[in-house]
């Protein structure tokens, strides 16, 4: 039994290591003057962003067809959100993109509504 912990503790240590190393790999490449960090970027004001797709869904808002998105630049992680829409082309996890918006706040999420976007091959 011990054996199967510490076998346990270096897998969860090795994905924690792994997923570190994603996250400064990510921020290294999507450092570029002009842009913010997610976890920098300061709230009710326009910003850049830049980051990857982890999540994408479907999300009514209020009766409304909404697509939620997740976008992580490995320093944090923010919502985007275009309302009215149920599919964007080019939007899926995984997609590189820039975003620019001004962020706001819903039940203590950092969120962006209807963003401008430009992808990135």
């Amino acid at each position: 039994m011990p054996h199967e912990k510490s076998r346990l503790r270096r897998s969860i240590s090795k994905w924690a290591n792994s997923t570190d190393q994603h996250a400064r790999d990510l921020r290294a490449t999507y450092a570029e003057s002009g842009l913010d960090t997610i976890a920098d970027a300061p709230d009710r004001e326009r910003v850049r962003l830049r980051g990857t797709l982890r999540t994408v869904t479907l999300r009514p808002r209020g009766g409304v067809p909404a697509l939620e998105a997740e976008l992580f630049d490995g320093s944090g992680v923010i919502t985007v959100v275009w309302l009215g829409r149920r599919r964007i082309a080019g939007i899926a996890p995984g997609r590189a993109m820039e975003i620019q918006g001004r962020i706001g706040e819903h039940d203590g999420v950092r969120i962006i509504y209807n963003p401008r976007y430009e992808l990135i091959p």
